[in-house]
């Protein structure tokens, strides 16, 4: 599926191809809690970062956080003026950029049952709402986001 995204202040607009649309991985870390969680987390969704677009590159910052005392190669994109988060990429895996839902445009189905990840690392008020279906993990979820859309457990 083809998306549009951009920031607050539309210095910065993008399309990206994306297999893995559904908003459904809500990740509770403190990095994607304290840069990106409006509801104490954060939904990247998965696309193939070969056809990222992107107009108004001049606006776009990026951050690399600290994990263990050590700087993360992971790179997240952001608007320099706004301060919107845009995507995430990792050099680790460099096929694949994962843009925040809250950027996208495009409008995007509703998920009917969710991951929670990383819940071992949330903040004391930002209870995960654990709807029948769903499935908390304390880290890292057993399946990629990829794996997930490919055994379409949302249909």
């Amino acid at each position: 599926m083809k998306l549009q995204g951009s920031c607050h202040c539309q210095a910065v607009t993008f399309t990206v191809e994306a297999s893995s649309y559904l908003p459904h991985n809500r990740c509770y870390c403190s990095i994607c809690r304290k840069i990106a969680g409006a509801g104490g987390f954060a939904i990247n969704l998965g696309a193939d970062f070969t056809t990222l677009e992107v107009q108004g590159s001049d606006a776009i910052r990026s951050y690399s956080a600290m994990i263990e005392g050590k700087q993360s190669q992971a790179q997240r994109s952001f608007c320099g003026t706004c301060g919107s988060q845009l995507w995430l990429w990792d050099p680790r895996w460099p096929e694949l950029v994962h843009p925040h839902a809250s950027a996208i445009d495009t409008e995007l189905p509703v998920a009917t049952r969710h991951w929670h990840m990383m819940t071992g690392f949330r903040a004391e008020w930002a209870v995960p709402d654990v709807a029948a279906g769903d499935r908390v993990f304390e880290e890292y979820p057993d399946k990629s986001l990829a794996d997930w859309h490919n055994r379409k457990l949302n249909d």
